[in-house]
């Protein structure tokens, strides 16, 4: 594939965007999932969901079919959810077992993996039923997720997570102790890649964000950007007297100085309060179509206040949500159109979508 038409600067202030190609055209999924999201680390579920020995569940990243077990040793395992035989599941949905044992010929193997049974399988010449295991997979579990990287070279989940799992414990927040409340799934046509340029600038907010502009101290928003990561700085206006029949997100200026908001490269973005987290995952269905999986956590039991303060960020993220799936839309209509090819770039507003897009080029040109 010709890449050739995009290099970036490194300079904001010379840089141009990704061009519309990279966004329009089918062929650069493949590559994308290859390069990126097949070499990144991914949330795929729940450590909850893996707790007791046996249990286990299936899951997917970009069209790769996984199961994650629970071994009677107690180790968390990962494997590719496909028979060594001829390519059946051997494992459906969750739940909990001694085995796993394939839906199309029985092959049984064991919850690290190992064949254990093979029916009918005599007289085969040079086999051994000790020599087949299932794949193997790189997975870890951090604070409530388990994540899991098919790449069997890549740098371990530290590397990219190690400084915001610091400063998460530095400022004494409890992910470790918060359990799944809600989920809500969004399906938009777009590409995955306008998602997360309008996730990564605020310079959209007093147009396409009336509400959220109204909420937050705009002069002082700002994304800091890291190797494989970003932080937002988006404070929230102090409550003030007479304020609160206009505001939506009812939050002092204090507590918001102990919000963390996190992008990590390609596809996570990560919110830590310190009585809730949620956690936003993009994933490609379709070059054009795009799966946003928003989830958020509570240190349980969540009653009172906490929880009616929980109430009120879900309420409000849908509407912020219905918004961006709006612009977002429309956007990918926009970069179809023969008048558009590459835009610039803010300098003041939009570093983190340059440091996202020269992160994308990084990954779909390496050797």
């Amino acid at each position: 594939m010709d890449l050739s038409d995009y290099t970036p600067s490194t300079d904001l202030a010379l840089a141009e965007t990704l061009p519309a190609r990279w966004y329009t055209d089918p062929t650069f999924l493949q590559l994308e999932t290859e390069r990126i999201f097949w070499k990144t680390w991914q949330p795929v579920g729940h450590v909850e969901d893996v707790m007791r020995p046996g249990d286990f569940f299936t899951c997917e990243v970009v069209g790769e079919p996984l199961v994650i077990t629970r071994g009677q040793d107690q180790q968390l395992r990962a494997f590719y959810n496909v028979c060594m035989h001829r390519a059946g599941p051997v494992a459906l949905g969750r739940g909990n077992r001694k085995s796993l044992q394939c839906k199309y010929h029985g092959w049984t193997y064991g919850l690290d993996g190992r064949l254990m049974n093979a029916p009918e399988f005599e007289g085969v010449i040079n086999w051994q039923k000790e020599a087949v295991c299932l794949q193997p997979v790189r997975v870890e579990a951090w604070g409530p997720w388990v994540f899991v990287n098919l790449d069997p070279d890549a740098a371990p989940m530290k590397q990219t997570y190690g400084p915001i799992h610091d400063e998460i414990v530095r400022k004494g927040f409890q992910i470790d102790h918060m359990r799944l409340v809600e989920r809500r799934d969004y399906l938009i046509d777009c590409n995955w890649k306008v998602y997360v340029d309008n996730y990564l600038e605020g310079y959209h907010l007093p147009i396409a964000h009336p509400g959220l502009f109204r909420e937050l101290d705009y002069d002082q928003y700002r994304v800091d950007t890291y190797r494989y990561y970003s932080m937002q700085y988006a404070p929230i206006r102090e409550v003030k007297e007479g304020d609160h029949h206009d505001r939506r997100y009812v939050r002092s200026g204090d507590g918001e100085e102990d919000a963390l908001y996190y992008w990590i490269f390609p596809n996570v973005m990560l919110n830590v309060y310190l009585d809730n987290t949620s956690i936003n995952i993009i994933l490609p269905v379709g070059h054009d179509k795009t799966l946003t999986i928003f989830e958020w956590y509570f240190e349980q039991p969540g009653t009172g206040a906490g929880w009616e303060s929980m109430q009120q960020i879900i309420a409000f993220s849908d509407e912020i949500q219905q918004e961006d799936i709006q612009i977002c839309e429309t956007v990918q209509k926009g970069l179809q159109s023969r008048a558009y090819d590459k835009g610039r770039f803010s300098v003041k507003r939009e570093n983190g979508v340059h440091h996202f897009q020269s992160l994308v080029h990084e990954f779909l040109t390496r050797e």
